[in-house]
C-alpha cells in the first residue's frame, strides 16, 4: 500500500470531529511548533522538506514564505486558497469535507511561522456544506484552546476566518483573491509588488493552497528531512490527485510522487482501468488548464521512459510532448470522447470566467469559443486550426494573471495532438455532429464568426 501523509485516518468514524482527530495524534504539530520551535525554524522545516505549492504552479512552499516581508509593527497575514474551481479538480473539497482540523491545524502552524494574528480561509462560493463544516472545525478548535489569545499557554494569538467567495474562478488567482477579500471587485493586481510585499490591506501576505496548508502538519510531525525521502527527486511528498473522466475508479486519490502514469490509470490500487473495457485517447494531467496529451505521450515520454506522476517527469519534453502537474484534476478520456468538443467545453469556461481587464484574454478566449464552436457544429473550415493556434498565441504570455495562459495552452495542445480530428470535424460535419449530438444539431443555423447571432 502507497504511504499516506494526509488522508492516513480518512475512513475512521468521526474523523471530521475535534475529538477524534485528537486521538489519531491531531493538533501534535501545533504543540510541537509553539511549544518548541521558533517560526523561522518552522519556516526551516519547510525549507527542507521540498514541499511545493499543490495548487497549480508548484513553486516551492518554504521559499515562498522566506520572501514575506517583516516590517516593524505591520500586520501580516495568511490566506488559505480554497477557492478551488479548476474543472475536473475536487481535491481541497474532499480535504475540507472530510479532515477539516488538518487544514485549521496547518492553518495555526503556518500562521505562527510567518508572524500572523488575523489568517483568512478563502472558500469557493457554492461550497456551502464546506463552509459550515470548517465554522463548525474553528469554533471546536478554539474551545479548545487552539485558537484566539494565548493560544497553549504560548502568548501566540491567532483568529480565524472563514470567507465565503462570488463564485468566480478568476478568485482563484491570488492578488484577485485579495481584492476580492476587501470587498472589492475580484481582478488580479499587476504585480510587483508581489503579495509578500504589499498584499492584504497593503500588507505583507502569503496565499497558499488547501493541499499545501494541510501538508505544513506531517513535515512538523516528522520533520523536513523525513517529508523529503517520500516522492521522487524534486518532487517530495505525496499529491492528491483528483481522479476524474472515463476511468472505473474516479475519486480522491493521495499518491506518493514518482508514482508511474500507468500505474495510477491502470492499477486495482487506484483508478482500475479505462471504463467499459475501452481504450485510452487522452489525459488532461493537471486540470483543464494543463496541455492535454495523447495515450501514448502520457504512458511515456518521447524518449519511451515510464511518465511519472511527477513535476518534472509530467513536463519532460516541454509543451511538444509533455505537460504539467497543475492542481492534480486528472481526467482521462476513452476512445468514444470527442477532442474538438472537450476543447470547446474547456474554452467556453475560460471565456465565461475571464475577469475582461485584458484584452488578448477578453477577446481571445471569446474568438476561440466561437471558433471551436464553429467546429463542433459542423461548419469549420480548414483554415480555423491556423487561425486557433495563431490566437492563442496572443493570447500566451500577454495577460496579467495566468488565466490567459490556462485558456491558450489546451487548445494549442489539442490541435498540435490531434489537428487530424479537427480536419475531421471539417470534412466530415454531418457524421461529426450526429455522433456527438443527433442529426438534428447538424441543420442548426451557426452565423459566422464575428457576426451576430
Amino acid at each position: 500500500m502507497a504511504r499516506k501523509l494526509l488522508l492516513e485516518h480518512i475512513n475512521v468514524p468521526g474523523i471530521n470531529t475535534l475529538e477524534v482527530y485528537r486521538q489519531q495524534g491531531g493538533y501534535r504539530a501545533v504543540e510541537k511548533a509553539l511549544k518548541t520551535l521558533t517560526p523561522d525554524e518552522v519556516v526551516e522545516e519547510v525549507k527542507k522538506s521540498g514541499l511545493r505549492g499543490r495548487g497549480g504552479a508548484g513553486f516551492p512552499t518554504g521559499m515562498k514564505w522566506s520572501f514575506l516581508a517583516k516590517p516593524e509593527g505591520v500586520e501580516r497575514y495568511l490566506v488559505c486558497n480554497a477557492d478551488e474551481s479548476e474543472p475536473g479538480t475536487f481535491k481541497d473539497r474532499y480535504l475540507m469535507t472530510y479532515i477539516p482540523h488538518a487544514l485549521i491545524e496547518g492553518m495555526i502552524v503556518a500562521s505562527f511561522a510567518l508572524g500572523a494574528k488575523t489568517s483568512y480561509i478563502y472558500v469557493r462560493g457554492e461550497m456551502m456544506p464546506q463552509i459550515r463544516i470548517l465554522e463548525k472545525a474553528i469554533a471546536e478548535a478554539k474551545n479548545a484552546g487552539f485558537l484566539g489569545k494565548n493560544i497553549l499557554g504560548t502568548g501566540y494569538d491567532l483568529e480565524l476566518y472563514v470567507q465565503p467567495g462570488g463564485g468566480a474562478y478568476i478568485c482563484g488567482e491570488e492578488t484577485a483573491l485579495i481584492e476580492s477579500l476587501e470587498g472589492k471587485r475580484g481582478n488580479p493586481r499587476i504585480k510587483p509588488p508581489f503579495p509578500a510585499i504589499a498584499g492584504l490591506y497593503n500588507c505583507p501576505t502569503v496565499v497558499n493552497n488547501v493541499e499545501s496548508i494541510a501538508a505544513i502538519v506531517p513535515i512538523i510531525n516528522d520533520g523536513g528531512d523525513e517529508y523529503a525521502k517520500v516522492g521522487i527527486g524534486r518532487s517530495t511528498g505525496t499529491k492528491l490527485i483528483s481522479a476524474g473522466g472515463n476511468l472505473n475508479k474516479p475519486g480522491v486519490y493521495e499518491i506518493e510522487l514518482g508514482l508511474p502514469v500507468e500505474e495510477f490509470i491502470y492499477s486495482d490500487e487506484y483508478c482500475g482501468g479505462i471504463a467499459n473495457g475501452k481504450r485510452l485517447k487522452a489525459v488532461v494531467a493537471g486540470g483543464s488548464s494543463v496541455p492535454i496529451l495523447p495515450a501514448n505521450l502520457i504512458l511515456k515520454t518521447l524518449n519511451g521512459e515510464s511518465r511519472l506522476m511527477s513535476y518534472e517527469s509530467l513536463a519532460d519534453g516541454g509543451f511538444a510532448t509533455g505537460t504539467m502537474m497543475g492542481s492534480g484534476g486528472f481526467i482521462a478520456f476513452d476512445e468514444d470522447q470527442c477532442i474538438v468538443r472537450n476543447t470547446w467545453n474547456f474554452t467556453r469556461f475560460y471565456h465565461h470566467e475571464s475577469c475582461g481587464q485584458c484584452s488578448p484574454c477578453r477577446e481571445g478566449t471569446g474568438w476561440m469559443e466561437k471558433v471551436l464552436h464553429r467546429l463542433e457544429y459542423g461548419h469549420g473550415k480548414l483554415s480555423d486550426m491556423d487561425l486557433l493556434v495563431d490566437v492563442s498565441k496572443k493570447i500566451e504570455g500577454n495577460t496579467i494573471c495566468p488565466l490567459g495562459d490556462a485558456a491558450a495552452w489546451p487548445v494549442a495542445s489539442a490541435i498540435r495532438h490531434f489537428r487530424d480530428e479537427f480536419e475531421w470535424h471539417v470534412t466530415n460535419p454531418q457524421e461529426a455532429v450526429q455522433r456527438n449530438y443527433g442529426l438534428a444539431h447538424y441543420a442548426d443555423p451557426l452565423p459566422p464568426v464575428g457576426e451576430p447571432a
